[in-house]
């Protein structure tokens, strides 16, 4: 069910960010997510990172988690959906919003991509494990009661 499918991927997208975040809470750097509404401060920071991490959680609800069979496919889509979004986040969208030039590689970009990896391998990881837990199908399982 599509509804129940987005709900996951929330949650997983939470965890997540949650993972994510506290790594970046270490390097002194969730205060720069503030930037993107114009604030400062690890408290904001925070708060725009989490609803980030929930939309996004949403977005692979929609998309990819479709593919999902179990924790092979989960953890190489939440991969691929985290890449997707290093690129579009901290090397596209958040340059932008902030008046710098887009797709610069240096050692803070490189070490967003860790992660956007890691938020990558936790949600597919969350994914698999609430739709399990939750008895919600996934993929084999469909294909299984066919």
């Amino acid at each position: 069910m599509a509804t129940q499918r987005i709900g996951t991927s929330v949650v997983a997208g939470v965890v997540g960010g949650v993972v994510f975040g506290a790594m970046m809470h270490m390097q002194g750097m969730i205060g720069m997510i503030a930037g993107l509404v114009g604030g400062d401060g690890a408290a904001l920071g925070w708060t725009v990172h989490l609803i980030i991490s929930a939309i996004i959680g949403a977005g692979f609800g929609l998309t990819l988690a479709r593919g999902v069979s179990g924790w092979g496919s989960g953890l190489g889509l939440g991969v691929v959906y985290g890449a997707i979004w290093w690129v579009l986040g901290p090397l596209l969208i958040m340059p932008l919003r902030m008046g710098m030039p887009p797709f610069q590689i240096n050692e803070t970009s490189l070490m967003s991509l860790v992660g956007h990896l890691m938020f990558g391998v936790v949600l597919g990881a969350v994914y698999v494990a609430v739709a399990k837990a939750t008895t919600e199908e996934l993929v084999t399982d469909r294909t299984r009661t066919a």
